[in-house]
């Protein structure tokens, strides 16, 4: 936290490299959380970028009285959500070519790895917009429920409403559909 407050208080003084250090701690993480909104991988990342743009465009307007990747995500969040909303965004999926990624080592491995991400990422864009949001803001980045809270503008009990009502959803499913998430169609 100290480390990242020296940075944006450089990037404040006019030091636009320090920027770079920003960009490079949340980068990965930000994408992963995007490109699962948007399930395109040129589409998250143009919206990786804009924020990144918009974030630091706004640095001056982070108080330090939050966290400030709780800060960070809100901003390009909010971003990418005016952006569906002005565009009204369709998502528009890329297959990735399977023979690219394979380790020909453990094909057997490496297949089953891909199965079970494949339902799962289907099992969660099958969500509502602001359960998929919460279930990737809360697994996939690790982000705390009062976290999540401030980021989408609503209460810790509203918070973990949605997130139970999104894994019942998703129990529900694997109950219906059956596949390798055994664990979630027993209350796991």
């Amino acid at each position: 936290m100290e480390e990242e407050q020296f940075w944006i208080q450089q990037v404040l003084a006019g030091d636009k490299q320090a920027y770079a250090y920003i960009i490079n701690k949340y980068k990965n993480q930000l994408y992963a959380t995007i490109f699962r909104m948007t399930k395109n991988p040129q589409d998250a990342q143009d919206l990786v970028q804009e924020a990144f743009i918009k974030i630091y465009r706004n640095l001056d307007k982070y108080d330090a009285s939050g966290s400030f990747s709780g800060w960070l995500y809100r901003v390009a969040i909010n971003h990418c959500m005016d952006e569906f909303r002005k565009k009204r965004y369709s998502l528009t999926q890329i297959e990735v070519d399977e023979e690219k990624v394979v380790n020909p080592n453990h094909p057997e491995i490496v297949f089953l790895k891909k199965e079970k991400s494949r339902q799962l990422e289907r099992l969660v864009s099958t969500l509502p917009e602001d359960e998929r949001l919460i279930i990737l803001l809360r697994y996939v980045n690790e982000i705390s429920y009062e976290e999540i809270g401030e980021l989408m503008d609503i209460p810790l009990s509203t918070v973990r409403n949605k997130l139970h009502r999104a894994k019942k959803k998703m129990r529900e499913t694997v109950k219906r559909e059956g596949g390798y998430f055994y664990e979630l169609s027993n209350g796991g």
